[in-house]
């Protein structure tokens, strides 16, 4: 059996809920999952053993925008740097024959210089966090990047369009659903119209939660208002929100909602997108990859002043129609690069 090693980022959840679905799809429970913060909570509660080796930098974000994020760049290069080292001892350590990493950029760099055969899953192929003199400096880091990129065995992108050389676009990668959706309502209790609001894995949500409480508050609907936060999260919001709190069925609840507001996030626009639920998605202000992400939905920070009618408009929508999941084809590509590797 190939021994593999999955590097996770644990910067938000949504590198962590896509690998799982990966890891299921395939069956790779023999794998070691690595990663760091709230993720090692998420596996951990869907039974998959992960080692807790990294501390991501936090983003600075005041009134739902972006702040100092020629900051933030240098803290994510310092961290890069000691992820290269922690890496690097868990690969000497481990000698496995496969490297999988979901933008841990440090263990593919390490990979490489140890000619280990690796795929890279990734959502982007360069960061614009910066300007100025922050943007030279992130031109060498997206340079850097892009060579690894090319040098990877596979480069999975959970979105739609065309592949070239050795870089897939598999459309989004989420778990599969095992239970009709009034099942899982009626295991969740939802009863009337149910507005499921997503606050994401760090703190950053709190700006939306509470504009998206207000907003609840003024719609002339009978509907109610269940909020999902991260482990990070402990506010109280009051008796007029159901918190679930942090759970690891999320996929299922946006699955059983009539509507998910959330931030913009690529996990669980995807997860809206492939079940079909009707989504609200309200980017960080200046954070490039959450407002290219919105924009793809039609959405924009500044949505996030008109919630009471963007809600009032889509409540009472017909759910979409299902996208593909990608999930099965990523799945196969792995196991194509595992079948070259043991018949090289």
């Amino acid at each position: 059996m190939t021994k593999i090693l999955f590097f996770s980022s644990p910067i938000g959840l949504g590198h962590a809920t896509r690998d799982l679905a990966i890891i299921n799809q395939m069956e790779l429970e023999s794998c070691k999952v690595f990663s760091g913060s709230s993720a090692i909570q998420f596996f951990q509660r869907n039974d998959i053993e992960a080692n807790d080796v990294y501390s991501p930098p936090k983003f600075e974000v005041q009134n739902g925008k972006l702040e100092k994020s020629l900051k933030w760049l240098w803290s994510y290069y310092k961290y890069y740097k000691n992820c290269k080292e922690i890496s690097n001892d868990i690969i000497r350590k481990e000698e496995p024959e496969l490297i999988i990493s979901d933008e841990d950029f440090a263990s593919i760099a390490v990979a490489q210089e140890q000619g280990i055969p690796n795929i890279v899953i990734t959502d982007i192929l360069e960061t614009k966090f910066t300007s100025g003199f922050g943007a030279i400096v992130e031109k060498k880091m997206n340079k850097t990047m892009q060579e690894m990129l090319q040098k990877a065995n596979r480069v999975i992108i959970p979105e739609s369009g065309t592949n070239q050389d050795n870089i897939i676009r598999t459309g989004p990668i989420v778990r599969k659903i095992q239970k009709r959706r009034e099942e899982i309502r009626k295991d969740l209790d939802f009863k009337k119209k149910t507005v499921v609001l997503c606050a994401g894995g760090t703190e950053a949500g709190k700006f939306l939660i509470k504009k998206t409480i207000n907003a609840i508050k003024k719609v002339e609907a009978d509907i109610d208002l269940v909020l999902v936060t991260g482990p990070e999260i402990k506010e109280e919001f009051g008796n007029e929100i159901r918190n679930l709190g942090f759970v690891e069925n999320l996929h299922e609840v946006i699955f059983a909602a009539d509507l998910v507001i959330s931030l913009a996030g690529k996990s669980t626009i995807d997860e809206s997108v492939v079940y079909g639920t009707p989504g609200i998605f309200i980017p960080i202000k200046n954070h490039f990859e959450q407002e290219d992400n919105a924009k793809d939905m039609g959405f924009n920070f500044e949505d996030i002043f008109n919630l009471e009618n963007l809600i009032e408009e889509r409540i009472n929508k017909d759910r979409n129609e299902q996208r593909q999941n990608g999930v099965d084809l990523a799945g196969m590509e792995i196991r194509n690069i595992l079948f070259k590797k043991n018949n090289d």
